[in-house]
């Protein structure tokens, strides 16, 4: 697969930590700790470790090594199989559109979520969130927000960031902005944890967290939703982490970066609950709320009254907009990138007309995101992921996928691979479709 001149990650932590930032986001911050809470604190880890090194060490490591391997997004990556396989591409730049198609949509509703979270975290600066008094007051500050046309400033603000860093290029755009937003975010969340720790209650919440009570594990539905946490968690889609790879060098070792993406998701899952989880005992409180709910009006209020609410909430806030606004952009890098192979547009050009597009609709969309983003997470990301995984490990021949994923390894990954990736993971993906389709979602 020919290598052409393009932009790329400038350093092997860069193209990490870019994908740590796609990785990282809202699933991790408010619907992790959630699904703990819901599922036996530790018991629930379990299966989400387990899913999460499967997922890991099969679709991670194909997407990156994919996208490496044709220098390309989807479409030129489904294109370069197909070529491979049958002696024609079209048929498979056709098909690589979808995944282009659903991280775009992806796109749009999570510029939404975006912009709320920018309003909050200057509202947090500022003063403005806190004075809310209750339950009922920040559900209507948040619904105002939510309404159609009612947050529109704060989403054009935080689209015009996200374009800003996409124009500025790979590595000096893109990789900066990882290399400064996912350690603060890290020292942040971690900051916030030292901080709950200390006060009176919290102590509730860790026993919860970390009692594991072994009967919960015969629960299906705790193998569901793991399974569900850790697919969507991890960014498998077919789009994000397949550009990402495109960018990344020969040099690099895609199953170590692999590795590291998914230590550092976790990581960032488990921080999440290390924070709301207490915190919400030390009100007295067991946590029964996800999604924007949890984040936009049961925390705030919790923070509200908590010593140094003001402090907490807007480091809270400006935690999620460093996950928000790193995992946007690798949303938007798709279908730009897409422009820029096939229109041969300029890196410039190509981000205005994705931004005009991203920002059209995802206005339009204000008052309708969530039923959004469950069509996106239900259907697109899991056909992305599928699309994916059969283009690599069943139309790309075998040993091209194998030197493509163990290039620049001292010892290849053994015999286990391959079969685990080919059969077990496309069909986990094909589980997960039909999974999220029957119970409505589940990441």
């Amino acid at each position: 697969m020919e290598q052409t001149r393009r932009d790329s990650f400038r350093s092997r932590w860069g193209f990490k930590l870019a994908c740590i930032g796609s990785a990282v986001g809202m699933g991790n911050i408010w619907l992790f700790p959630s699904r703990m809470s819901a599922y036996g604190g530790a018991t629930f880890l379990i299966p989400y470790v387990i899913f999460v090194v499967l997922i890991a060490s099969t679709g991670v490591i194909g997407e990156m090594a994919f996208g490496r391997a044709a220098s390309g997004g989807p479409v030129a990556a489904f294109g370069t199989a197909a070529e491979r396989r049958t002696g024609r591409r079209g048929w498979g730049e056709a098909l690589g559109l979808i995944p282009v198609a659903g991280s775009l949509a992806m796109a749009i509703g999570y510029s939404v979520v975006v912009g709320w979270i920018l309003k909050y975290a200057v509202a947090s600066f500022t003063g403005a969130a806190l004075e809310n008094q209750g339950v009922e007051a920040f559900t209507a500050y948040f619904n105002t927000a939510a309404s159609s046309w009612g947050n529109t400033g704060w989403q054009v603000a935080a689209m015009a960031g996200t374009l800003l860093i996409m124009a500025l290029g790979i590595g000096g755009g893109i990789e900066r902005a990882n290399k400064v937003m996912m350690p603060l975010f890290f020292c942040l969340f971690v900051g916030l944890a030292i901080y709950i720790a200390t006060l009176p209650g919290a102590a509730d919440g860790y026993r919860y967290i970390f009692v594991l009570k072994p009967e919960g594990l015969l629960d299906p539905m705790v193998w569901v939703y793991a399974l569900g946490q850790a697919f969507f968690s991890l960014s498998v889609a077919g789009n994000g982490t397949l550009i990402y790879g495109s960018y990344l060098s020969k040099e690099a070792d895609v199953p170590e970066s692999a590795r590291t993406v998914a230590f550092f998701d976790s990581m960032a899952a488990i921080l999440s609950a290390l924070v709301i989880i207490p915190a919400m005992a030390t009100a007295g409180e067991t946590l029964t709320q996800s999604g924007p709910g949890l984040m936009f009006i049961y925390l705030p209020n919790l923070f509200r009254e908590m010593p140094g609410g003001r402090i907490l909430m807007a480091v809270f806030f400006v935690a999620a907009l460093f996950a928000g606004v790193t995992s946007l952009v690798n949303l938007f890098e798709a279908p730009t990138a897409t422009l820029q192979e096939k229109l041969h547009l300029s890196r410039g050009t190509a981000v205005a007309v994705i931004g005009v597009v991203g920002l059209a609709v995802g206005l339009c969309i204000q008052g309708i995101v969530s039923g959004w983003m469950d069509v996106c997470s239900i259907y697109a990301c899991p056909i992305g992921a599928l699309l994916a995984g059969v283009f690599f490990y069943w139309v790309l021949k075998k040993e091209d996928g194998l030197v493509q994923v163990n290039l620049a390894r001292r010892r290849p990954l053994g015999r286990w691979f391959y079969p685990t990736a080919k059969y077990l993971y496309c069909g986990v993906t094909v589980l997960v479709l039909i999974l999220g389709a029957v119970n409505g979602g589940i990441g």
